[in-house]
Order: structure tokens, then sequence, then C-alpha cells
């Protein structure tokens, strides 16, 4: 989903793409080094949205990037998070991801994997029937096949030349100081209706995901809240998009083989790329990417998401609960806020026999 959404920002917002770009990169360079395990960097998701409905200006953009940053690193110094680390129970959690796997599978399947036609579905359906071939191989990783077959349908098909070589010269991000107003406008119109989502899926999920697939290497939350900070407030001076970290992410890291920070090192790397040498014709660039084959990535990233709820799947009323906040979340207008409150609450109310959502 990052291409799609910082695609569409800097059309919504006239954000300079070189900024956005290599920002972005060097957010994962960061990230994975920091952490040494597959920990992804992506746009803000609400705050995407609410930019690309809106056609906010970048100003506005690094005001409530600069809001997120600091309301974020408020939680982790003063501890916050993890007083509410320990009060969102882990169905709620489940539930916070299943409802991102239904969003990434409704993306794939009914906008990406049609995107080209009759060759689209041709192409998704060869790229998925070596995913299944493939997945788990780690000398011949799923993702970098599927990723080749993409790129070399693009090259064949889909690539102008013309467009490429004017698209091509060496770019650098500028300089930008947010002004209060602009902080103050971002904060209510950007950061209020983010933290919500980031705390659900950016902090906790996150936190919960390296906890199954990486139980060996404790990680908390303040650290995770740290960093997504840290990110923050760097990137408004240099003309980056506001990022976060990501449980789905991380599942597609390690689906597709992803076990150290290389592989978000490597990701970063293609976006410094296309930052310093291709910002100018971005958005003509990257449509030569086939659509169906991110379809087909992010349908196996909402699987492994989806499949997280195997360990409460014994319990019947826990695994009512995260069904219930997935839906909660995929369906309705500020999804995240309301899943994590109803399904915090509800879990409380059945623990002391309140309400039951059966045996």
């Amino acid at each position: 989903t990052d291409l799609p959404l910082l695609i569409g920002v800097i059309a919504a917002s006239g954000l300079d793409s070189a900024g956005v770009l290599i920002m972005f990169g060097l957010m994962q360079l960061f990230s994975g080094l920091w952490y040494g395990m597959p920990m992804p960097v992506q746009p803000l998701k609400a705050f995407a949205a609410l930019v690309i409905a809106q056609k906010i200006p970048g100003r506005v953009i690094f005001g409530g990037g600069l809001a997120v940053g600091v309301g974020m690193l408020l939680l982790s110094v003063t501890g916050l998070i993890d007083g509410l680390a320990r009060l969102v129970p882990k169905p709620v959690i489940r539930g916070i991801q299943f409802g991102l796997a239904l969003q990434l599978s409704t993306l794939a399947l009914k906008q990406y994997v049609p995107a080209d036609g009759l060759p689209g579905y041709a192409l998704a359906a060869a790229a998925f029937l070596v995913t299944v071939v493939l997945l788990g191989n780690r000398r011949w990783p799923a993702a970098l096949v599927v990723l080749a077959l993409g790129v070399s349908y693009g090259l064949l098909f889909k690539l102008d030349f013309g467009t490429a070589q004017r698209a091509l010269g060496l770019h650098l991000p500028g300089w930008h100081v947010p002004q209060w107003p602009d902080i103050l406008t971002g904060a209510v119109l950007l950061a209020l209706p983010q933290i919500p989502l980031s705390l659900g899926n950016s902090v906790l999920a996150t936190r919960q995901v390296v906890q199954d697939y990486f139980p060996e290497r404790p990680l908390t939350v303040r650290k995770i809240s740290f960093t997504y900070a840290l990110m923050n407030l760097v990137n408004p001076f240099l003309g980056g998009f506001p990022v976060c970290h990501g449980s789905g992410g991380m599942v597609g890291h390690y689906t597709f083989g992803g076990r150290t920070g290389g592989s978000v090192v490597i990701y970063g790397g293609l976006f410094l790329v296309l930052g310093l040498f291709f910002s100018q014709g971005f958005q003509q660039i990257v449509q030569i990417f086939p659509l169906p084959i991110l379809g087909v990535l992010l349908f196996f990233e909402a699987l492994s998401l989806a499949a997280l709820l195997r360990d409460i799947s014994t319990e019947r009323a826990q695994l009512l609960l995260a069904l219930l906040t997935g839906i909660l979340c995929a369906g309705l207008p500020y999804g995240y806020l309301v899943g994590l409150t109803v399904g915090t609450a509800l879990y409380y109310a059945m623990q002391r026999g309140w309400v039951g959502l059966g045996k």
C-alpha cells in the first residue's frame, strides 16, 4: 500500500516527490539497522487518506507530522504507552490485525488484481501459483521471484523510455520549518484522527507480531513508540511524509522470507534510488509496475495477518470478540478508534460477567 498512498499524497498536496521518497527510504534504512529485524516503515494511513480527500497543503502536513511525533514522544518518555499496552487485551489486538487483513484483502481483490483486465488476471494467477509453490523457500524467496515477474512485465509492456529518460536527474530534499499555526491545524485535522490507529496497529499490534515471530527478542512498546516519534520529529524538516511502523508490514516481510533488517534496508534503498534519480517522473515510472502483482502480495500478507487468530481460536468468546473488533475496524469511519475502544470495553465487561459472547 505504500506506493499508492505516496503517489496519492504527492498528487493531492503538491509535496516535492524527492523529499517524500528520499526521506521514506532513509526511514526504512534507519528502522532496519536500528532493530535488526524486518521492522517496516509505512505512511500514516489515516493521515494520508485525509490529505488525499481534502487536498491538504504541504505546510499543514509537516505541522501535523511534527504534532504526531511530539505526541508519541510524550507517550513514550512518560511511560503512558506502557499503561495503554497493559490495558488493551490480546483478543482486541488480534481483532485489529484481522481488521487490517480484511482491508488489505479487499483492496487486493477489488482494486489491484482486476486493474489490468484479462492480462492482469493472467499475471495475477501466475504470481499466485509462484507464491504457493515458493512460499517459505529460503533459497528462492517467493517475493523476489514475484517482483521480478512484475518488473519484467512492466519493462516489456508498459515502459515509455522517453518518460524514463526525462525523469532521470539528481534531486535532493529541501529544508522546511513548520510554523505554529500549521502545527496546531495539523494536530487537529490530521494527528488526532491518526493516533488511535497508530496506537492499535503501529505500536500494540506490532509488538504482538514481534512476540509471535521473534520471541527470543523482547521488544517494548516504549521503544517502538520512541522510534515512531523520532522519525516524525525529523521528517517534517526535510520534506518527508509522516510515517509509522506497522504489524501488517512486518507480517508481509516475514511471510515472504524476511528475518533480519536487511529486507527493510533493501526496500528503503529502492525508494532512495527513486527519490534521488527519478523523483521528477515518479508517478509515471511507478505505473509500469503491474498492480495485479501488488494485489497478490497484499493478499498473502492479509492471509498471514488473519492466520494470527489461531492462538485464540480455541476460546470461543475471545475469537468472537476479535472478529467483532476486526469488522468494526475495517467497516466503520475511524474504525480503529471504535474497534479499540469497543473491543477493550467488551473484554472487561466479559471478565466481570456483565456481558457474554458465548462459550
